[in-house]
């Protein structure tokens, strides 16, 4: 893991150029404390801060060079011991132990069609100074970042906002409508856009070239398969057993220590779980931040479930202290480059602080496992939806009788969730989204916002289907990873999630909707496939957390009540529609509370970054 940053600038001389690189690779330090080089060929410049994981000989350092090739790389090739076979039969030789010199070789042979070969998370760079053209690519899931701004022939990439800051052609223009998009829907980013205008991000699962002063974009992978499985229950769960062993354990390879968070749901236990059964002599580090308190969520006795089958895991805890919120809030507003959605990004700045104190450059968690197997409750409206489509309105009622006795919901919710699986039945997502974003917070753009966000309307499968697909791609994952990396990188750690090995990702969606969701039960095949790992309590827990802090209501009138308090300075607002909600807040109204925890977050951004 590291930050990545450079240029293609023909009007640069070379004493401007190796300044502006300097202030790029400066800004983003912390993703590599290890080592810092540059490689100038002008008009290309590469620059790259190493934090070492595999392979910790200077002879890895990067840019590397092969032939005429030049890298520069964020991120991890996991299967590259058995890709460097390959390429060993082909006659190629290696002169580091590195996944980096892999991935040059391997763009040397196959071109661009080398990323079909690889399994992992990257960001990188190859400069071909033969062709004068720059191939860059993005993981599949957009696991690492990549950002860039275009201008007048030149071309300007970091891996974070703050690499491309202090290049000629950043200017601190906002998006609104991604701002918008920020405040009604809680999304950091969007497709190709970030919160400036003039910042674009290289979407997931797509190479950019840049070449005599023009950028071309191409999508190398995509979900096709739905929903056509042809193996029976059984098999599916030794499938995934299988696939899933297979990716948590190619993400353990590393020449230095590797933890793992553990917060007591189901996907950080499951990893946590095999971990502790496949090394039963190994003193693995687990890292767990709880708050103490009346109506707090503490989720120790759920992580003393795993600690108690596997005594052999040691499980570091901490809780926040009061006096250390606001630090804690500004480091990961600052580290974000983002009017940071809701207080959880704080608790996990907190959970890699505290790897960080126990000198673990490596932790595994759970990411992406709710987006692909159903585990957010809201996936009940579409499938619920999928049943009323099919005109089985037993199977629909016997799914939201089910899961209304198992969550102990009240008739009123009940009746609001069928109300939302009529919608989820009669509407496609993006008429889904744009009700969400008009109605479900108040509203207060003086302007109508229309067609601001184009997701995916997959033909040939069903509403769950389509709508995990677009929090994998658009609504969801992409900002819960713009935070994993950013407060992992903060403390320069490396954050893996095995869940996201695509191989597995593309198996479940084979799966039919019972496999992932039967009556109250989610991530149905995970829990089988991982049951005699799991300890039974967490095997039947069927409560949804989520990474649960009581930052928006408690906070924002404890250690973060200046937020309140300050006048707001958003003019594409209508202050007459905000204000008002936010004295109801103070007055103890806590209805919209997120949103108002997103509002006063966003004024802040804001004065810090315009």
């Amino acid at each position: 893991m590291c930050g990545i940053a450079g240029f293609i600038d023909a009007k640069l001389s070379k004493e401007q150029g190796e300044q502006f690189l300097d202030k790029m690779l400066a800004a983003t330090v912390h993703r590599g404390p290890d080592y810092t080089g540059k490689f100038i060929n002008a008009p290309a410049y590469l620059g790259h801060n190493r934090l070492s994981i595999i392979d910790l000989s200077n002879d890895a350092n990067q840019p590397m060079h092969f032939e005429h090739y030049s890298i520069v790389y964020n991120g991890e090739v996991y299967n590259y011991l058995e890709i460097k076979e390959e390429l060993k039969q082909k006659g190629y030789q290696f002169k580091t132990q590195s996944d980096t010199e892999v991935i040059l070789i391997s763009y040397k042979e196959w071109g661009a069609a080398c990323l079909q070969k690889f399994v992992g998370m990257w960001a990188f760079v190859i400069w071909d100074n033969q062709k004068k053209e720059l191939f860059a690519s993005r993981d599949r899931f957009g696991i690492k970042p990549f950002y860039y701004i275009t201008n007048s022939g030149s071309f300007y990439f970091s891996s974070e906002y703050k690499g491309l800051k202090s290049t000629p052609y950043f200017t601190n223009q906002i998006n609104v409508h991604q701002t918008a998009r920020g405040l009604q829907l809680g999304w950091m980013c969007f497709n190709d856009e970030s919160y400036f205008d003039c910042i674009k991000i290289l979407p997931a699962a797509h190479n950019l070239i840049f070449k005599e002063g023009k950028i071309s974009l191409v999508k190398y992978w995509d979900i096709t398969n739905f929903n056509n499985s042809n193996l029976t229950y059984s098999e599916k769960v030794e499938s995934f057993k299988t696939l899933f062993s297979n990716a948590v354990n190619l993400h353990m390879r590393s020449d230095v220590e590797v933890g793992a968070c553990l917060s007591g749901g189901i996907d950080s236990s499951s990893i946590v779980s095999y971990l502790g059964a496949k090394y039963p002599d190994s003193k693995i580090k687990t890292f767990t931040i709880y708050y103490d308190g009346k109506n707090e969520v503490d989720e120790r006795p759920w992580v003393n479930e795993v600690i108690r089958k596997y005594p052999h895991i040691q499980n570091y805890t901490y809780s926040p202290k009061e006096d250390e919120l606001k630090e804690y809030f500004e480091k990961t507003l600052y580290y974000a480059d983002v009017p940071i959605a809701s207080s959880s990004p704080v608790s996990q700045y907190a959970v890699m602080k505290l790897v960080s104190e126990h000198q673990i450059k490596v932790v595994l968690d759970g990411q992406g496992s709710d987006e692909y197997l159903a585990g957010y409750a809201h996936s009940y409206y579409r499938l619920i939806a999928d049943k009323l489509k099919d005109l089985n309105l037993i199977g629909a009622n016997a799914i939201l009788n089910s899961y209304a006795k198992e969550q102990q919901i009240r008739f009123t919710k009940k009746l609001n969730i069928f109300f939302k699986s009529i919608l989820a039945t009669i509407m496609n997502e993006n008429a889904l989204y744009q009700l969400e974003f008009e109605k479900y917070y108040p509203f207060v753009f003086p302007n109508p916002m229309k067609n601001i966000f184009q997701i995916s309307e997959i033909k040939n499968t069903n509403h769950l289907s389509t709508f995990l697909y677009n929090l994998l791609f658009y609504t969801s994952l992409p900002t819960l990873l713009h935070y994993e990396d950013r407060n992992s990188m903060a403390f320069s750690i490396e954050s893996r999630v095995p869940f996201l090995d695509h191989r597995l990702v593309e198996q479940v969606f084979t799966y039919a909707n019972e496999d992932k969701i039967d009556g109250a039960i989610t991530k149905k095949v995970l829990r089988d496939a991982l049951k005699n790992y799991l300890p039974q309590a967490i095997y039947n827990r069927t409560d949804k957390k989520g990474f649960v802090t009581p930052g928006e209501v408690k906070w924002l009138r404890g250690s973060l009540k200046y937020l309140l308090d300050q006048p707001i300075k958003i003019d594409f607002i209508a202050k007459k529609k905000a204000l008002p909600e936010i004295e109801k807040f103070k007055k103890g109204d806590n209805t919209n509370a997120l949103w108002i925890w997103r509002l006063v977050v966003l004024n802040e951004w804001l004065k810090k970054n315009t």
